[in-house]
């Protein structure tokens, strides 16, 4: 099964949105309360889409991965960000990388990781009791800095891994 990566635009916003979502019910829905998936919820994924796609900002990348011109992967990196005046183990943050459980193991994931990310130095958030997830952040030289915390939308408990 062939794919293609490209960057992501304005007119994806919905798309993303939707697989967002997906996504995270393949993923979270047993660390998440049976309600957590509001219309309000699905709303905020499809605002948050369409301000980040429709004003880009500079250090900002986005890429999707599509088959047969759907999008069943995207990757969004850029600056990395925490509590003023907090060190940050690196400059770049992986916000997320998502790929539609159909397509696990096709090279998708590893493909957008390096589109976003390329081979450096790098910073993430991962679900602490995503296993998954992990042992893919380990394939790809991260490793848990011992730091911590509850992610503000969903309650689960993230840890951050660090690639030197």
């Amino acid at each position: 099964m062939g794919f293609t990566l490209r960057a992501a635009a304005p007119p994806d916003a919905d798309e993303i949105a939707r697989l967002n979502v997906a996504t995270w019910r393949e993923a979270y829905a047993h660390l998440l309360p049976a309600d957590f998936f509001t219309d309000e919820f699905v709303a905020s994924r499809h605002a948050m889409w369409q301000r980040v796609l429709g004003e880009p900002r500079p250090g900002f990348i986005v890429q999707v991965a599509e088959v047969d011109r759907r999008i069943v992967g995207y990757g969004f990196a850029g600056p990395s960000f925490g509590a003023p005046g907090e060190h940050l183990p690196s400059e770049r943050q992986l916000y997320g990388l998502y790929v539609s459980a159909a397509h696990h193991g096709t090279g998708v994931g590893q493909s957008l990781l390096e589109a976003v990310l390329g081979d450096g130095p790098a910073m993430l958030w991962v679900a602490a009791r995503n296993p998954r997830a992990i042992a893919f952040y380990e394939r790809n030289r991260f490793a848990f800095d011992g730091t911590e915390q509850t992610d503000p939308i969903a309650g689960i408990v993230d840890a951050r891994m660090v690639r030197s």
